[in-house]
């Protein structure tokens, strides 16, 4: 099986598919039961690194389920609390309102007040009316409205402080509350984000070297820096150097749904303790609330339907999981309600991040994984495919004892 594993990323490697990856799994023990890498980090002239397990990678939306162990953190310290409004914390949350239409004529966004309380499981559960506003067409009209770009400049508050696309609580999209989570976190504690996160979750489990917000800054870091590459305007290899790409959009932030950097070896080490349910991170109450779905029946029907939306919502969100298996959403991150058989068992745990990255946790079957490699376009289906197979080989591993 892991000969099954390794040739079909080679051959995704010499096609230029995949200039590099990392890829590893482990069980409940936590032992590994699989650890390979390929290929190279960086395709900018005079840079010769090798693809490792040590390679630091922009992790993008695998940053949120570290914010939400952080929050939870916090909960259990009484410093935040899931339920309450947090505007008195974050006074321009929402600030817009709701949008509800686009005027074309008058170039204006229709928008209408919103008189519900945003609290912090709205804002995990993508159930607060945040949506990113790359994603939604009206969010795209009411920014060229104002002749602003989509999600660029510094904070948080510049990229996230936009119109609601629902009233809070009443429907799912995918949008900044890990963000604004991770922003409510560095306002309870006083420390950024990812001060808090190096002494809470990365010293602990000995990773503090590997992971940060900022790498740049961390001189042990900036030399495994892997550099992200495209594919083609049609997804087709060879894939090339990303020269004027950035991730962070002019980011300098703890963006806590996407700013994370760190080498897939510690980011493993992280989901390998998430999976035990290591009491250094949470204890057992935590650890019940993070994997615990959020959404309620109507909630997580418009989940659904979200991802049936249109081709680039199921490629972008959809894990390449067929659109079938019912879902929903929890802190952790999305919810397989169904198993797919010869691939995860119910109730297994998922997400990736920009760069066709991906991590999954299969709780009954007892095993985790994580995949990162450094390329666009963002969650490309032929590679989320290859990261598809490789679940369903690692599956086969576990449950034939080969």
């Amino acid at each position: 099986m892991a000969h099954n594993i390794d040739k079909m990323y080679e051959e995704a490697v010499e096609s230029g598919l995949l200039p590099g990856i990392s890829l590893m799994a482990g069980d409940k023990n936590g032992n590994t039961v699989y650890s390979k890498s390929m290929g190279i980090a960086s395709q900018k002239a005079g840079r010769d690194l090798p693809f490792t397990p040590s390679t630091v990678c922009a992790l993008a939306s695998m940053s949120k389920l570290m914010t939400s162990v952080a929050v939870l953190q916090c909960v259990e310290g009484g410093k935040l609390d899931l339920d309450s409004d947090v505007k008195p914390l974050l006074p321009d949350i929402g600030k817009y309102g709701i949008i509800t239409g686009f005027d074309d004529e008058k170039g204006a966004a229709i928008l209408e007040d919103n008189t519900t309380a945003i609290t912090l499981r709205m804002l995990l559960s993508h159930t607060s009316g945040h949506e990113y506003d790359w994603f939604g067409d009206l969010l795209g009209k009411w920014r060229a409205s104002r002749g602003e770009q989509l999600w660029t400049g510094p904070t948080v508050e510049d990229k996230s402080v936009l119109p609601l696309v629902f009233a809070p609580g009443t429907s799912f999209a995918y949008g900044a509350g890990h963000d604004w989570a991770g922003k409510l976190v560095e306002l309870a504690t006083g420390v950024t984000l990812d001060a808090f996160a190096r002494e809470r979750i990365w010293k602990p489990l000995g990773i503090e070297d590997d992971l940060s917000f900022f790498p740049k800054s961390r001189e042990h870091m900036t030399d495994r820096i892997a550099d992200i590459s495209t594919l083609n305007e049609k997804g087709e290899p060879p894939a090339v150097d990303a020269a004027t790409f950035d991730i962070l959009f002019g980011g300098t932030d703890c963006l806590g749904g996407g700013g994370l950097f760190g080498s897939t070896e510690a980011y493993h080490t992280f989901i390998s303790a998430v999976l035990r349910r290591d009491a250094q991170l949470l204890k057992p109450e935590a650890y019940e609330e993070l994997f615990r779905p959020q959404l309620d029946e109507h909630q997580e029907e418009e989940f659904n339907k979200y991802l049936a939306k249109s081709p680039v919502h199921t490629a972008f969100l959809g894990m390449s999981i067929p659109l079938s298996i019912r879902r929903t959403w929890s802190f952790a991150g999305m919810v397989a309600k169904d198993g797919l058989p010869g691939r995860f068992k119910p109730g297994m745990t998922i997400w990736g991040g920009v760069p066709s990255t991906e991590w999954f946790i299969d709780h009954e079957s007892g095993l985790c994984g994580t995949i990162v490699c450094q390329i666009i376009p963002p969650m490309h289906p032929p590679v989320m495919a290859l990261h598809a197979k490789f679940q369903s080989e690692l599956f086969s591993m576990i449950h034939t004892g080969n």
